[in-house]
């Protein structure tokens, strides 16, 4: 399926773009991003997308400065920079903080992740030039980010009607977000579980209209792979797993206990079937894959050997491919230097390092190409990081333990060290690929200059590069990182002497992946779960469904999926209401008048989802902005202390603890009806301008019951044998 997009700005057209202004912005913002992120990541476990919110920051600050003539394509160049370190900073962070938990504290300094950080973020910057072509031209994927990216950009250029429906999607979004995560009156997610028959199954829900937007921009097709994978994991395999092995304890209600097996062992079935997954993409596209990389390995900037238009034109990979060899060797002269200071002989560490780095080129290319897919599919804050630094601390493993303990008979510490260290770069490289991609889909939508959009990554990423092991090292210092090293080295006592780690920042993916780890090398990994998702990705394929929407879902949490699948659905029943009222009927397929109707009916839903995902990811931004604040300056405190009526001081640290508050966090049953209220207005506002229903206008319930029925009857039929379909 080819990319038959008009870009907003024509391929003939040369306006202002990679200006001094657009980069100065870039760079502030980028700061700013990466720090703010890198703190949220640590404290929460999660980041949140920086395209959208530096879009929206962008366009503001620039007319505020009084630049007049401010061009999209500047706007864009500013939210590309931004993003990229905001990107940057998840790969960090899921990898440099196991240092600390597996006993190798004097690592993590500002020169090792310095290092980390610019080898995999401009690699997997560079691998994605051979890339965009395939992912965003040829198989046009969708990068739901990136589509809302270019709504909020285009909205912002034209203003009038457009720019008044994406202010008024991101106030809401900004409003339930602060709400949620600023004030904490609502829960942010729910989880109900029941004992049925010796087992235990558990449903969930994220409470986020950006996670509902995104379900919306798929669509119901994609939607409801994820969610097939999920219920795969969750109501399947999980509950098989705890009746056999039994459940966590630790005074759990049944849904978290439930949740706890499938994220300790049941989620590694999801990552095995991503392995397979991402293995199986990139076989079945080797020849579009192979043509891509001999386009941009022959084409130049300006028009190139093939005439190629302003739009198409990369960074010349012949060019680039010095910088990668540069990047093997230097990486190669890093990771023998590294593992000779931790007690490897010089033969040892030459070894290794010249294996790891050869391991490095081809995984990174790998998991570039992995993780630009399935941001294509969920969007890149969706975008499983954690799941793939997962997979390649596996097969790094593998090398290590071949290597290093079979061949050179190395220490257990040298191994452990040996792999995390080789893994963190191809997990940096990961992470900023799927970024980077979703930027690029922003770009070709709007009329970008690839090249020049490269550029931008490059300078984004040095930026964050500098700005997140800077951050990491300073939170590291004031707060101690993960639980497992603040008990071992703790910056504040309580009264009675014992180390007091109540501030003491998560960081729940580098605590996994540092007892993973540890668990490999000491025989603790759950293996059979990760042989099933195999064995399941395989079936996967051999029934012709796409392996990677499934195994996306088996992965993610299921209360992620649940509310994607929810946006999903509701894209559906608004799509199909159109064809209903156009065409009166349900049955065959719609006309092109009621295909056309959809389109434009779509388009609000599509403003209204990029102004909700950029709301609540700027709230985000914001909400750890104060929290930073409220950390480092003590007489502050964050927004859910804001009404606090009840307190006492911390004797060791002279801060301020609220013990109760004039609004507590709503029950969840009103938390739902809480987030049910804004889906209702999304709900609404999408539905508003549809043309005259059959039934009498305004009676869209039974236009909807009457697309539930249809869904029914279809389904029905889908799974009836071929000789006896209607």
């Amino acid at each position: 399926m080819t990319d038959t997009h008009t870009p907003y700005v024509a391929a003939e057209k040369n306006i202002a773009e990679l200006t001094v202004r657009a980069i100065v912005l870039g760079l502030v913002l980028g700061a700013l991003m990466t720090a703010a992120n890198t703190y949220l990541g640590l404290y929460m476990g999660m980041t949140v997308s920086a395209s959208i919110p530096a879009a929206v920051m962008s366009m503001l600050l620039l007319r505020l400065l009084k630049f007049k003539d401010v061009t999209i394509l500047e706007n864009n160049v500013v939210q590309t920079m931004t993003s990229a370190g905001e990107s940057l900073a998840a790969g960090i962070i899921f990898t440099m903080p196991a240092l600390l938990v597996m006993g190798f504290a004097d690592e993590m300094n500002f020169v090792t992740v310095f290092i980390v950080a610019i080898l995999g973020g401009v690699l997997g910057t560079i691998f994605t030039i051979a890339l965009r072509r395939v992912f965003i031209v040829e198989e046009a994927l969708l990068y739901p980010e990136g589509i809302a990216c270019e709504e909020v950009l285009v909205a912002g250029e034209k203003g009038g009607s457009s720019l008044i429906v994406i202010l008024y999607a991101l106030g809401l979004g900004a409003i339930y977000g602060w709400f949620v995560k600023g004030f904490e009156i609502a829960e942010a997610k729910v989880m109900v579980g029941i004992d049925v028959i010796g087992t235990r199954v558990y449903a969930a829900s994220d409470l986020s209209l950006a996670l509902l937007s995104v379900g919306y921009i798929v669509g119901l097709r994609i939607a409801s792979y994820i969610f097939t994978g999920a219920l795969l994991g969750v109501l399947l395999i999980t509950p098989v797993y705890g009746l056999v092995h039994g459940w966590p304890s630790g005074g759990m209600d049944v849904a978290h206990s439930a949740h706890a097996l499938w994220s300790t062992h049941v989620k590694f079935v999801g990552v095995g079937c991503m392995v397979v997954g991402g293995l199986w993409t990139l076989w079945s596209m080797r020849k579009t894959i192979m043509t891509g990389v001999k386009r941009v390995f022959g084409a130049d900037i300006g028009e190139g050997v093939d005439g190629l238009p302003r739009t198409e034109q990369d960074l010349p990979m012949k060019k680039m491919m010095p910088v990668l060899i540069a990047i093997v060797i230097l990486t190669f002269v890093f990771y023998t230097w590294r593992l000779n200071l931790k007690g490897a002989s010089l033969t040892e560490s030459i070894i290794l390092g010249a294996l790891g780095s050869m391991f490095l080129a081809v995984t990174a290319f790998f998991f570039s190409a992995v993780a630009g897919y399935i941001a294509g599919v969920v969007g890149s804050s969706n975008s499983p990081v954690s799941g793939m630094t997962i997979a390649t601390l596996m097969g790094t493993a593998l090398l290590v333990w071949v290597v290093g303990d079979v061949i050179l008979g190395m220490e257990q510490h040298e191994l452990m060290y040996a792999t995390l260290i080789i893994a963190s770069v191809v997990a940096v490289n990961a992470a900023i690929a799927g970024d980077v991609m979703q930027d690029l889909k922003t770009g070709h939508l709007v009329g970008a200059t690839p090249w020049k959009q490269q550029i931008a990554e490059i300078v984004g990423v040095i930026t964050g590069a500098v700005m997140a092991p800077l951050t990491l090292v300073v939170l590291n210092d004031a707060y101690r990182i993960t639980k497992t090293y603040c008990m071992d080295n703790p910056v504040k006592y309580y009264a009675d002497g014992t180390p007091n780690c109540s501030s003491a920042l998560d960081a729940p993916q580098a605590e996994i992946i540092g007892t993973l780890i540890e668990g490999i090398f000491g025989g603790t990994v759950n293996y059979p779960m990760l042989g099933l998702g195999v064995l399941i990705a395989v079936l996967i394929i051999w029934k012709g469904l796409p392996v990677m929407s499934v195994a996306i879902g088996m992965y993610l949490p299921f209360y992620l999926s649940a509310t994607i699948f929810l946006g999903g659905l509701l894209s559906h029943f608004v799509l199909r209401t159109v064809h209903l009222r156009i065409d009166g009927t349900l049955t065959g397929e719609p006309s092109e008048t009621a295909v056309e109707e959809g389109t434009e009916v779509s388009k609000k839903g599509l403003l209204l989802s990029a102004g909700m995902i950029a709301g609540e990811a700027l709230m985000g931004v914001v909400v750890a902005m104060f929290i930073v604040i409220a950390n480092l300056f003590k007489p502050l405190r964050a927004p859910a202390e804001w009404f606090c009526t009840k307190s006492h001081v911390d004797a060791n640290t002279g801060h301020s603890i609220c013990d109760e508050r004039l609004i507590g966090t709503l029950p969840t049953w009103l938390s739902v009806l809480f987030f049910a209220w804004f889906f209702v207005v999304f709900t609404y506002l999408a539905t508003r301008g549809m043309p005259k229903s059959q039934n009498g206008r305004g009676n869209i319930l039974v236009d909807w019951i009457a697309i539930i029925v249809d869904g029914i009857r279809r389904l029905i039929n889908s799974i009836k044998p071929p000789s006896m379909r209607s």
